[in-house]
């Protein structure tokens, strides 16, 4: 299928649409999206891909591929089944190290020449129940993937008419319909094999084994451009997981449960900071913050962004694309709350309305900066409520370098790492350590209970000699009133 009068007008990939690899992911798509990858990146069975030099990060991804019979425009799913001439295996390789430049598009990470073999025969759409297809894939004679195309949260008739009301399929397109769990790394000498067939139909058709072999290029990408970038995150989704990637499991998160919201909903960063001094904890704020929601509280488990000066070919290589600004936002959590170290650097935005928007969608519990915020309007408009230093109209790069994501970052004097506790009120912004959390909250519930005696006490006429804080005298006779 390399021939050019063989090739594709257009191949269209589908995300996410098996339940086993949404689950690996985490994230669970409510509408089908695509990229397109270009047609020169079609190879046959047989056919060697290469691995850029300078890269580690090739994976596969076996894959069921629909071939247009005849031409498609704004049909029903009832019958978009009947425009598919017939089926075949795919494998939709990429190479992670440059996802971060292509913004979502897979353009750099996924549209090499070779990155999409097809074959090596056809199925005939006509002979075969679509929900009743079989994907399987081999690296070095080894079974990787294996699933079936029953429980595809998007079935293929879905994919076809949501496709056809934005653009005509014509025949020859090829539809890449995502891929199970299993997929991962592969390095030169190592061979891969992808077969689809039905196996409950007459005859078992079958499309045969498409090998193809990964073999080292010569080529370092981004001379011209954005070179090969890493890091853990694309290690994990690379190779399927953190274990399968060599790389150390993410510590057990402290759960901020229900019960210790409410608590701490009732308490101000005031007593909160008290207690944490207590304990030995004093530099526990972060400072020169100021909210966009006045009388609001904040409360949330952290997640962090640190951003470094700026510096030109760092933003060059680091600012662009789905860089770690866009990753952090991306993957907040509900009751996560973003804290960007900005280094005190007010001369510039580190946050503007739309990334803001992503947090309040994605559920997130705040934003926190020492620095900027951008669009400073439309961000106090949301109902996330956020800390910084105050609006400023520029974007991020006249000052900063989005870097990484999820580690220990200063914010505003105090050090924050991923999974305190953040909470914030008109007072400021404070972090407890989640070990410290609930004995400090339920030490400063009794503190503020005091403290209403205290000045129930003051508002009577009482003299604070003795009072605040209380002796032995006055703690008696508050001890028996609290009975």
């Amino acid at each position: 299928m390399t021939d050019n009068d063989r090739r594709p007008g257009k191949i269209i990939a589908v995300h996410l649409n098996y339940p086993s690899r949404i689950a690996q992911r985490g994230r669970k798509p409510t509408h089908p999206s695509y990229f397109l990858k270009p047609s020169s990146s079609v190879a046959a069975s047989g056919d060697v891909i290469e691995r850029p030099a300078g890269t580690e990060l090739l994976a596969f991804e076996g894959e069921v591929a629909l071939v247009i019979g005849t031409t498609a425009k704004n049909v029903d799913p009832a019958e978009a089944w009947s425009h598919v001439g017939s089926v075949t295996a795919a494998d939709d390789f990429g190479v992670y190290d440059l996802r971060a430049a292509d913004k979502g598009s897979n353009l750099r990470s996924k549209g090499g020449d070779g990155f999409t073999p097809l074959g090596p025969d056809l199925i005939d759409a006509r002979t075969i129940d679509p929900a009743a297809l079989r994907i399987r894939t081999w690296v070095d004679g080894v079974l990787v993937q294996q699933d079936t195309t029953a429980g595809l949260v998007f079935p293929f008739d879905q994919l076809i008419a949501d496709l056809s009301q934005l653009l005509t399929l014509e025949p020859g397109d090829v539809i890449l319909t995502g891929t199970p769990a299993g997929s991962s790394v592969v390095a030169p000498g190592q061979t891969v094999e992808v077969e689809v067939d039905a196996p409950d139909a007459p005859g078992t058709p079958s499309s045969g084994r498409l090998i193809t072999r990964v073999v080292q290029g010569s080529v370092v990408p981004g001379a011209f451009g954005a070179g090969p970038q890493l890091d853990d995150l694309q290690r994990a989704e690379a190779w399927g997981s953190r274990e399968a990637a060599g790389l150390p499991p993410v510590p057990e998160r402290f759960v901020l449960t229900p019960e210790l919201r409410d608590k701490l909903s009732s308490v101000g960063t005031a007593t909160l900071s008290a207690q944490l001094r207590k304990r030995g904890l004093d530099t526990v704020t972060i400072d020169g913050v100021h909210p966009t929601h006045p009388g609001e509280r904040m409360i949330g488990r952290a997640r962090t962004l640190r951003l470094i000066p700026n510096r030109e070919d760092l933003f060059e290589s680091h600012g662009g694309g789905y860089n770690a600004q866009k990753r952090a936002f991306d993957t907040l959590g509900p009751g996560d709350v973003l804290v960007i170290e900005a280094r005190g650097e007010a001369g510039t935005g580190t946050v503007g309305d739309i990334l803001a928007l992503r947090a309040q969608v994605l559920g997130a519990a705040g934003i926190v900066t020492d620095g900027g915020i951008r669009d400073l309007a439309a961000v106090t408009a949301l109902a996330i409520p956020a800390y910084s230093r105050g609006g400023h109209p520029a974007v991020l790069g006249r000052r900063h370098v989005p870097w990484d994501t999820d580690l220990t970052i200063a914010c505003g004097g105090t050090a924050v790492q991923p999974g305190d506790v953040i909470v914030g009120d008109d007072d400021g912004v404070i972090v407890i350590p989640p070990r410290y959390v609930e004995e400090v909250v339920d030490a400063a519930i009794v503190q503020e209970r005091e403290e209403r005696y205290i000045a129930d006490r003051v508002a009577a006429g009482e003299s604070v000699e003795g009072l605040y804080p209380m002796d032995a005298a006055w703690r008696k006779r508050y001890e028996e009133q609290a009975r």
